[in-house]
């Protein structure tokens, strides 16, 4: 028969339901009858015990909330019975002996990957184009358009066709209704020029002038690290002149990562130029130039060992932690025992999951790291009137995830079961084989950020782990 309920850990006294459970109905596990007194939807939790007000909640083996009121043995868990609550975590001093997994059907091989001149290799390669301020977006926008439609990199090419065959439709009075995208689809690399470069990416922004001077500074750092990851071969640099991000501390920034940088770089300030036009012809005149360079550059194979892989969670539901987290985070596994890295994004994803991660630190002080980035950033949560117990989102908690400890513990899968080999502050560049932390936001977009600043999340191996049933 199939199993209707799961228990992850001996020590929880919470069962997931794998599918929808009425109340009234019997539900049998592990020699045990439980009598459902709520209606269970598929991926919420029911109690296994009579709860009383104060009693801990345990998941994944860990304490994930806390009761608010009795609650009876079969009830279901809701944000209005069951509030965030963790451990207390710190160093303890565990010595982690990782059985790594048998990877020698992997012996030998390979990807194809771009190889730079300071030995890493990228999954792609791309053009970058990097605003120093938000001010520079239309030119960025007029450049995107030109470049963009005229070298094939267009991503929409399938819905423009849709859209001519609609307005050939109603020229003719005939039902639009009649005109179906299928059959429209694009290769995306059919009308390129460049074959051997795989799309021209625009940074845009809103930053770099107004804020605070160490915002300035953060989105330096973070816009270099771009510029040095693997996955770009080329960059064009635009820039107003009066801003707060200055072309000087963004090349000291880009110095002080990689002081061999060696990548054709093009700078243009447009209060140097004559007019706009000048700009940003000049912009994609040289940066055509440069394209036809880069293009000469084809994927060679690449030892699995030169993978930098980042992983994080997106739109994810009360399935994620027992199902796709699990399965990236064994994909983590081989990926560092091949010699590879990996990276470990979204704090406020952590909580809950600190003291696992603790005792699989490599030595004190990369756990003192980690500890001290958490704490600092739930306290910075904190006085903003936030904290890691709002992190769950509407979406979240409709599908299972009722407090920010059940949501963290799965999210924290994704990484496997591997010595966290380092710890890295956001922008830090990741140098180490193994498994990393990254101290980055939980939103997405920041996130990513975060990750690709490390020196590059591979392109074509990026893992969001969501909602389990897409």
């Amino acid at each position: 028969m199939k199993a209707r309920v799961l228990k992850i850990h001996k020590k929880d006294n919470v069962l997931v339901a794998l599918t929808n459970l009425k109340k009234g109905e019997r539900i049998e596990h592990d020699g045990d009858v439980y009598t459902l007194v709520d209606d269970v939807d598929a991926k919420h939790k029911f109690f296994i015990h009579d709860m009383k007000a104060g009693d801990a909640v345990y998941m994944y083996g860990v304490l994930v909330g806390k009761l608010q009121f009795d609650v009876p043995r079969g009830g279901r868990m809701t944000t209005d019975n069951t509030k965030h609550a963790t451990g207390a975590y710190d160093y303890r001093g565990v010595k982690l002996e990782w059985q790594a997994p048998d990877v020698s059907k992997f012996a030998g091989r390979t990807f194809n990957g771009y190889h730079r001149s300071d030995g890493r290799v990228g999954t792609a390669n791309y053009w970058l184009f990097v605003p120093m301020v938000f001010c520079e977006n239309r030119n960025m926008d007029v450049i995107r358009e030109a470049l963009h439609n005229e070298l094939g990199y267009a991503v929409s090419g399938k819905y423009k066709s849709f859209t001519k065959a609609l307005v050939a439709a109603y020229k003719k009075g005939q039902n639009l209704d009649d005109v179906q995208i299928d059959g429209l689809s694009l290769d995306p690399t059919q009308h390129r020029l460049f074959k051997h470069v795989d799309g021209i990416k625009f940074l845009n922004h809103q930053g770099g002038c107004g804020g605070t001077r160490q915002d300035a500074e953060t989105l330096g750092r973070v816009l270099a690290a771009y510029a040095d990851n693997p996955n770009v071969g080329g960059v064009t640099v635009l820039s107003l002149g009066c801003q707060n991000l200055q072309l000087r501390d963004f090349l000291k920034y880009l110095k002080e990562r990689n002081p061999g940088f060696d990548k054709p770089m093009y700078i243009f300030e447009q209060q140097k130029s004559q007019s706009e036009e000048q700009l940003v012809s000049d912009a994609i005149r040289k940066t055509f130039s440069g394209l036809v360079e880069l293009n000469k550059l084809e994927r060679k194979p690449a030892p699995l060992s030169e993978l930098c892989i980042g992983v994080k969670c997106g739109g994810s539901d009360g399935f994620s932690g027992i199902s796709a987290n699990p399965a990236v985070g064994y994909c983590a596994d081989l990926v560092v025992a091949l010699g590879g890295k990996i990276l470990l994004a979204e704090f406020p994803e952590l909580c809950g999951a600190e003291q696992e991660l603790i005792d699989r630190t490599v030595d004190e002080a990369t756990a003192r790291k980690f500890m001290r980035l958490m704490k600092s950033y739930g306290e910075m949560a904190e006085m903003v009137g936030s904290g890691f117990h709002m992190n769950p989102s509407p979406g979240n908690i409709k599908d299972g995830l009722i407090t920010d400890a059940i949501k963290s513990t799965g999210a924290a899968k994704k990484g496997g079961t591997s010595p966290v080999a380092d710890v890295l502050d956001y922008t830090e560049r990741v140098s180490k084989p193994g498994l990393s932390l990254v101290c980055t936001p939980g939103n997405d977009v920041e996130a990513d950020h975060g990750q690709n600043s490390l020196g590059g999340y591979t392109d074509s191996l990026y893992h969001r782990t969501g909602n389990t049933h897409r």
